[in-house]
């Protein structure tokens, strides 16, 4: 239950087509809800403007279609992350509408009208191989209908395919970084703008690269000062952010 439908709901029992009965009975599973092997959140879309998700590793394919199921069932947008086509077969028996976002490894389901799309939010990878990760902060990003545009493939290896798409960059409200290997990118990108990047490492690179920890180093120790940096292939946080920031700083797009 949202902030509007719970508004609604006091509505309803104010006019008298709610009786208090039914709506203490609704209210009742707001905090939370318990499973055998999960507390289900559902207050947070009032605290946090967006519903649990469903990070799926290390979640059977059972648990992760009860936990969806009841998640869908407070009428709220429904995002499950990390997770294979599987499991989306078995979600999408019970839920038609839901689409499964292949690149990054997610399934959706949007029940709720999206909101007028303001601002713009860049997401930059620094090569093809990081795409999983960056699509996971797309898609995280357009679920919280955010007006979302992509730059890919545009490494320090060869700077000059980012360079030709630096006023795109310098429009934009936030720009997400997404970088394996080395992780210079983000870097470079936070002395070309005036607006925050947030920087993601990815465990993308040979064995120097320590899975990400080299990316991540860099990124931390950044001289661009309006680089912040989230965890290791943590695409989901990267959108997440990305549109409270825009939400917060954002203007309606130029028609």
């Amino acid at each position: 239950m949202d902030t509007k439908a719970l508004k609604q709901l006091l509505e309803n029992v104010k006019t008298g087509g709610t009786t208090v009965e039914t709506a203490l009975k609704k209210l009742r599973s707001l905090p939370f809800e318990s499973l055998e092997y999960a507390h289900l959140d559902h207050h947070r879309a009032i605290r946090c403007g967006m519903p649990e998700v469903i990070y799926c590793p290390g979640k059977t394919t059972e648990q992760i279609v009860e936990i969806f199921s009841r998640l869908a069932q407070q009428k709220n947008n429904v995002l499950a992350t990390r997770t294979d086509e599987k499991t989306y077969e078995e979600i999408h028996k019970r839920f038609p509408r839901s689409i499964f976002e292949k690149d990054a490894r997610a399934i959706v389901l949007r029940q709720e009208e999206p909101k007028e799309k303001v601002g713009r939010i860049v997401l930059v990878s620094a090569g093809t191989a990081d795409m999983p990760i960056a699509e996971e902060a797309r898609v995280t990003a357009e679920l919280l209908s955010q007006n979302v545009e992509t730059v890919y493939d545009v490494g320090v290896a060869g700077l000059h395919r980012l360079l030709s798409h630096c006023e795109q960059l310098q429009q934009a409200n936030v720009i997400i970084v997404v970088a394996g290997m080395e992780g210079a990118l983000a870097s470079v990108v936070g002395g070309l703008v005036a607006v925050p990047v947030i920087a993601v490492p990815t465990s993308v690179g040979y064995g120097t690269s320590f899975a990400g920890v080299a990316p991540l180093l860099t990124m931390l120790n950044s001289c661009a000062a309006g680089v912040c940096v989230v965890n290791i292939d943590n695409g989901f946080a990267a959108g997440y952010i990305a549109s409270i920031i825009n939400g917060q700083t954002s203007k309606p797009l130029d028609k």
